[in-house]
């Protein structure tokens, strides 16, 4: 019968992120959470395969930063290349940036 079915939980995000804890601690540091409903087109499956790829990319290893102004710089420097320079399926394995040269509906983005 269809309820006695095992079910996948994902403890951590439901514990760890909506708690009042984790909400406050966000509220302190001035980081706005976002959570969609489950199963929205607005589902946070685009921003966890990004954060993902930035974190392995950007931390390489590493478990601290020297100070917060080194992270912030890390972390910028790596949304340029991201964005411009870092070769992407979606596009045929070339950067944006050539992309939107070969491209003859798109125009540059600034």
């Amino acid at each position: 019968d269809y309820f006695n079915r095992p079910v996948l939980h994902r403890p951590v995000e439901l514990t760890v992120y909506t708690s009042a804890a984790f909400s406050t601690r966000c509220q302190e540091l001035r980081v706005i959470q976002s959570m969609g409903a489950i199963g929205t087109s607005a589902d946070n499956a685009l921003a966890e395969l990004f954060n993902s790829t930035m974190k392995r990319e950007v931390l390489r290893n590493r478990k601290v930063f020297a100070n917060p102004l080194q992270c912030r710089q890390e972390v910028f420097r790596w949304c340029i290349r991201y964005n411009t320079q870092r070769r992407h399926s979606w596009c045929g394995q070339i950067s944006p940036d050539v992309f939107e040269a070969q491209s003859n509906t798109l125009t540059k983005a600034a």
